[in-house]
């Protein structure tokens, strides 16, 4: 394969971000890495107690504040239950069905410290769906918040796995305290799978992404220097903590640099802001949809000083809305950033503020330890600037899926199933899922080209676009949009507007306006559901 052809994160970086970059084997293959790792999450939580036991680690969702070194109490008290009570150790799967709360803060790390492995399910899911991943994970364990313990009733002495019952909604710290004597704490490994999260889709597709020590210690090292996040940044996770941001980007990389952490049990726009400006915030990550929902608070809070840093991931941010935030918080820096479970989080992040860069709209440069390639139907690397299907290898890339033969792990390479092009300077740029593409009679339509040029025009909020079955073309493109309560815009409108943004086979043939976009429960667009919906009223 022609070298340059591929594109590698350490062609990208300054020598400050890449100082401490080693060449080491793991797994019988050669990666790049830092020398600095904590080698997995409760080592590293253990250094920041050493280096910070008195300095605020966490404050919980109803504000009771713990610090380095009583987290870690909390966390060994909580592995001894875990040890002595059942039987927890080295590659026992326990599924933490929870909020965001300090319970599950600590029931993770102390899975973490026994060499367990951690399974975070979405609170979000009907008992059904959680069920099924259940039934992938292979449990002797479930932790669960106490509004989940009914689910689990019927038939309960015949389950296969431990089940505990907290209650992290009572503003008291809710799990057992132990009498036993210290669980041990055995030597971690990088090899180890310390997480399995299932990633997004319907449940019976879903695939359990095993998230190595490597992985996970490689992505924190990778946010902590490019962020430069150290222990006077403070940050809060009012999304899902299930998520890999929540649990990897947010909860692990706090931790790991010795900053404070702010827990909200469910998102609210206004509480977030509100807590941004009394608390000092410096930094927030989340996806395009939370910072659309922040947006409409702009003027309820004109000024954030403090927040100093937003990276946003999961999905396309349109350029306007990067631009809109910069508008009102002109001091604070914007970082795209884009990955997936499969990556314990990142694998490209924009080195600078995209906001005020030539380069906005893209997904930034590849992470150190990382190596990208385009390509194209067939599996052949292209040339920069070229539309391709997107894979990626490198240090952050999970081992395997769990009990699943994936087609898209290939020698090493993961295809992300997303397509997209480097220009020569190496920024990439994301143009849509494969399932998303629109082949328009051959014409192929990339829907977040249309989206950015619904987004452009004045009185648009929020806009998806789809392929729609089609007699003639085969598919053509549609929309659902929502508009300001104040706009005159109707679907004849929005596309004679588009007549000069875009090419006529590009404008969406059935626009349909609606007061809100469906999600699924991981806050990403239900495409899906918005195709049956255009469908349904064409």
């Amino acid at each position: 394969m022609e070298d340059n052809l591929i594109f590698r994160g350490e062609s990208y970086w300054p020598p400050h971000i890449l100082d401490g970059l080693v060449s080491v084997v793991y797994n019988g293959q050669k990666y790049n890495s830092y020398t600095s790792n904590a080698i997995n999450l409760y080592e590293s939580l253990r250094q920041s107690a050493f280096h910070f036991p008195d300095k605020c680690c966490i404050i919980d969702d109803s504000g009771s504040s713990y610090t380095f070194r009583q987290f870690l109490e909390l966390v060994d008290n909580f592995s001894n239950i875990l040890f002595h009570q059942y039987h927890v150790s080295k590659g026992a799967h326990v599924a933490l069905l929870m909020y965001n709360s300090i319970e599950f803060c600590v029931s993770f790390y102390a899975i973490i410290k026994l060499r367990g492995v951690a399974i975070p399910l979405p609170t979000k899911y009907r008992k059904n769906e959680i069920f099924s991943l259940i039934e992938k994970s292979a449990l002797e364990g479930l932790i669960c918040d106490k509004e989940f313990y009914e689910w689990f009733d019927h038939d309960f002495d015949a389950r296969p796995y431990f089940l505990l019952k907290v209650d992290s909604g009572s503003h008291l710290y809710s799990l057992p305290k132990s009498r036993e004597r210290q669980a041990p704490n055995p030597t971690p490994a990088s090899e180890d799978v310390a997480v399995i999260m299932f990633t997004s889709g319907t449940t019976s597709q879903s695939k359990g992404v095993m998230m190595s020590n490597f992985n996970i210690m490689h992505a924190l090292n990778v946010y902590q220097r490019i962020f430069e996040i150290s222990p006077n940044d403070k940050t809060m996770i009012p999304i899902p903590i299930y998520h890999v941001t929540g649990l990897i980007a947010l909860l692990g990389l706090f931790i790991f640099a010795g900053g404070c952490i702010h827990l909200h049990r469910t998102f609210n726009a206004n509480r977030i802001l509100s807590d941004v400006k009394n608390h000092s915030i410096t930094f927030l990550h989340g996806s395009p949809t939370v910072f659309s929902l922040l947006l409409d608070y702009k003027d309820e809070y004109p000024r954030l000083p403090s927040l100093r840093i937003l990276a946003c991931g999961s999905a396309n941010m349109p350029r306007k809305k990067i631009r809109d935030l910069h508008i009102w918080l002109p001091t604070m820096k914007f970082h795209t950033v884009y990955g997936l479970t499969e990556t314990a989080s990142p694998a490209t992040i924009f080195p600078d503020d995209a906001a005020i860069s030539p380069h906005i709209g893209s997904s930034g440069h590849p992470i150190p330890g990382t190596s990208f390639k385009i390509c194209d139907e067939k599996g052949t690397p292209i040339n920069a600037e070229t539309i391709g299907s997107i894979y990626l290898s490198g240090t952050v890339v999970l081992p395997n899926y769990f009990n699943y033969e994936a087609d898209t792990l290939k020698d090493g390479w993961l295809d992300t199933g997303d397509l997209g092009y480097f220009d020569k300077e190496g920024y990439l740029y994301i143009v849509d899922r494969k399932k998303d593409m629109i082949n328009r009679g051959g014409e192929k339509i990339w829907s977040f080209d249309v989206e950015n040029a619904l987004y452009s025009i004045p009185g648009i909020e929020e806009a998806a676009v789809v392929g729609i079955p089609d007699e003639k073309y085969g598919e053509v493109p549609a929309a659902l949009v929502t508009i300001e309560k104040s706009s005159m815009l109707t679907q004849t409108r929005i596309q004679n507007i588009l007549k000069g943004k875009l090419a006529n086979f590009q404008i969406p043939v059935k626009i349909l306006i609606v007061d809100n976009l469906p999600f699924t429960p991981n806050s990403k667009v239900d495409k899906r559901y918005i195709r049956q919906l255009l469908l349904k009223n064409s």
